[in-house]
């Protein structure tokens, strides 16, 4: 039966490759994306081995070819499974049959193998002590949120922007569908059951789940480019991520994301951020929130500068009366006040009128809002 299932496969590759990966005589348009989805599960895997020997058998291509032009088995395979992930062909990583960085034990675990990032440092993996806060979080502090076309699919990085205050979260797009839960879930079994496996794929999945908590977290990371899907709403990708997940236990000793991670929790942890995040959530959830919030301030403001001119009103009255003078117009004019009769004292009333007719406007927008 391994045999037979072999035979196939590398058949299908060879054909598949002549006709630029498009579409095959003796199979059916939409055949082609099953086929793909059922050799991509854990438990219909062929050891490597057996497909490469498989491979260099059958291969007629050797003996007329100058070394190293021949077909590669892990570039066909690649080729043919990238489609899964919604990745370009031009990003797909070149697979030579000579110092071949790639290994894989099957199709399953080569293209787990051409999704992780390259470490770099003393202590590329470490201790992730909490999960990530959400998108909406993150934003509210001050985090800017960018999509990066150019990593891999895995490598997320965060850092400073724009000096001190600010950070930069650079996520490169994650594509979901029908066919890539399948993916994820069955690379998880497999991290989860091989013990030389490193959990890269799990802590991914662990990283969107603490960012994703509602349908508005999705929204915001596709208006991003960070995400894009074809499940109908926000809310089906928002459950997704949520339940996938469920029933895993993440090794967070083993997280390759703990600088991420515990850099962006340090950061939200910080006065502020917290402050930010505070005052973006009360009174800038909206523009229409935010307006009411400016008039608001506006109308203090005035308040405040109408009060100063009536000060400063009452004080150049004071140089032209005595007190007794001021006492007895206080009880005669209660309402109209003391009138200023020098130049100063004339500005500083229509200064004072001003302020009140731009205060009065200010409340008025707050209560339209």
């Amino acid at each position: 039966m391994m045999l037979v299932d072999g035979s196939f496969i590398v058949q299908l590759l060879r054909d598949l490759s002549e006709c630029e990966f498009g579409q095959v005589p003796y199979l059916s348009r939409w055949m082609l994306p099953i086929i793909r989805r059922e050799l991509i599960m854990l438990e219909n895997q062929l050891p490597m081995f057996v497909l490469s020997k498989l491979f260099e058998l059958t291969d007629n291509t050797q003996a007329n070819s100058e070394p190293g032009t021949g077909l590669n088995l892990k570039a066909l395979a690649l080729r043919f499974f990238y489609p899964l992930l919604q990745v370009d062909s031009d990003n797909i990583p070149e697979c030579e049959e000579k110092g071949d960085e790639l290994r894989g034990h099957h199709f399953l675990d080569l293209l787990r193998s051409s999704v992780r990032p390259k470490l770099k440092g003393e202590k590329p993996r470490g201790s992730q002590h909490h999960m990530i806060r959400s998108v909406t979080e993150l934003k509210q502090a001050g985090v800017k949120i960018k999509a990066d076309e150019t990593r891999k699919i895995l490598d997320i990085s965060f850092g400073r922007k724009w000096g001190v205050l600010m950070r930069e979260l650079n996520i490169p797009p994650l594509y979901i569908n029908d066919h890539r839960g399948t993916v994820v879930r069955n690379i998880m079994a497999f991290e989860k059951c091989h013990k030389e496996c490193n959990p890269d794929v799990t802590t991914y999945l662990f990283f969107f789940n603490g960012l994703i908590n509602s349908a508005e977290d999705v929204a915001l990371l596709h208006y991003k480019g960070v995400l894009h899907h074809s499940l109908g709403n926000d809310y089906a990708v928002s459950e997704l991520i949520n339940k996938i997940s469920e029933g895993v236990a993440l090794d967070k000793n083993e997280s390759y994301l703990h600088e991420v991670v515990n850099g962006a929790n340090a950061y939200f942890g910080s006065f502020y951020a917290r402050k930010r995040a505070t005052l973006v959530h009360y009174y800038f959830t909206s523009w229409v929130v935010g307006i009411s919030t400016i008039g608001a301030l506006l109308a203090l403001y005035f308040t405040v500068l109408q009060a100063l001119c009536g000060i400063a009103d009452a004080s150049m009255a004071m140089k032209n009366y005595h007190f007794g003078s001021l006492l007895i117009e206080a009880f005669r004019f209660p309402v109209r006040g003391i009138p200023s009769t020098d130049s100063k004292g004339i500005h500083n009333s229509k200064c004072g009128d001003l302020c009140r007719e731009v205060r009065d406007l200010c409340m008025e927008i707050c209560l339209t809002e």
